[in-house]
């Protein structure tokens, strides 16, 4: 079957390492089956497999991918949760031991993949196989931030950290559907005009002094904007982090964290009962995710080195 997959790790040049071509089926374990992979989308952690983190070489060839939609073997539509727990009770992102597919499990840029029967969530008719496998991962992630780790309220200000990348689009368009008001910062002028475009109340350059605080930061760049993401909050503001694609070692500046008593709360992916919720709530609402481009899953590489250059908007879908 047609895969793409991680031959070799190179931090400085991840492409160098992305094989395109055949690949062996899988073959299911118990309780596990194989799905027809019909779309998946692509992630930044891609590209952090293909420089060698959370995963070594002794696990090559690994396929990429940890998101898709597809058809399971008794032919019904899913969508697949890509966290990976093996024995674990309850909120699965809690396990220690927990993966992702394309970490331990090969993953979703395939014809086919193997996943655990229990991590496939049924796809509504209302969405397409592209729109759908957006879901599990950028979106999820959002969702989870959102409604399950920030503790914010409709009518409460809440600041999304850099526009245009699968999260944070995912971010502008759940809070502004939700009854929040939505501000963002990007350093693109036209990065800010289309967040606006897709339900952004307001959008400020990065670092830009704000008119007010705000009561929730939404921090997925790190270094970069921590520092802002800090003095924009409320006394008593909270930023949840997902992610630090600047840099994860920024100044705390725990002065200020504990004379304004903000809180730091940390978010990774999601459930599969969220994954649920945030799939009814896009078929009730109306509710698409924003999808920059679609390309075949031979055209793998483009793809990658189009999220590398950071000039994405939305999320790009490899479709099989």
């Amino acid at each position: 079957m047609l895969a793409a997959s991680a031959v070799d790790l190179h931090a400085d040049d991840p492409l160098a390492g992305l094989r395109v071509g055949d690949h062996p089926e899988p073959v299911a374990a118990e309780d596990w089956v194989v799905v027809d992979v019909r779309a998946t989308s692509v992630n930044h952690h891609d590209l952090w497999t293909l420089r060698g983190v959370g995963i070594t070489a002794a696990r090559l060839p690994m396929i990429l991918g940890c998101d898709a939609s597809g058809v399971d073997p008794e032919g019904r539509e899913v969508i697949v949760h890509g966290v990976i727990s093996e024995c674990w009770v309850g909120d699965e992102t809690l396990d220690p031991s927990r993966t992702l597919l394309s970490e331990r499990h090969q993953g979703t840029f395939a014809e086919k993949v193997a996943v655990p029967r229990r991590n496939l969530v049924p796809k509504p008719v209302e969405l397409t196989w592209a729109e759908a496998a957006c879901l599990p991962t950028a979106w999820l992630t959002a969702y989870r931030m959102l409604f399950t780790r920030s503790g914010a309220q409709p009518g409460q200000t809440v600041l999304i950290q850099g526009a245009g990348g699968g999260v944070s689009t995912a971010l502008i368009m759940l809070a502004r559907q939700a009854g929040f008001r939505v501000w963002v910062t990007s350093r693109d002028e036209a990065k800010r005009a289309r967040a606006v475009e897709i339900g952004a109340h307001e959008a400020f350059e990065s670092g830009a002094r704000l008119p007010e605080r705000v009561d929730v930061v939404m921090e997925t760049v790190g270094r970069a904007t921590w520092a802002h993401s800090l003095r924009a909050l409320k006394p008593g503001g909270r930023i949840v982090v997902s992610g630090a694609t600047s840099g994860r070692d920024p100044s705390a500046d725990l002065a200020r964290v504990f004379f304004l008593q903000l809180s730091v709360v940390g978010s990774t992916m999601g459930t599969r009962p969220e994954l649920q919720q945030l799939v009814a709530m896009c078929a009730a609402t109306g509710l698409r995710p924003l999808i920059d481009r679609e390309l075949p899953l031979a055209d793998t590489r483009e793809a990658l080195a189009e999220l590398a250059g950071g000039e994405v908007f939305g999320k790009i879908v490899l479709t099989v």
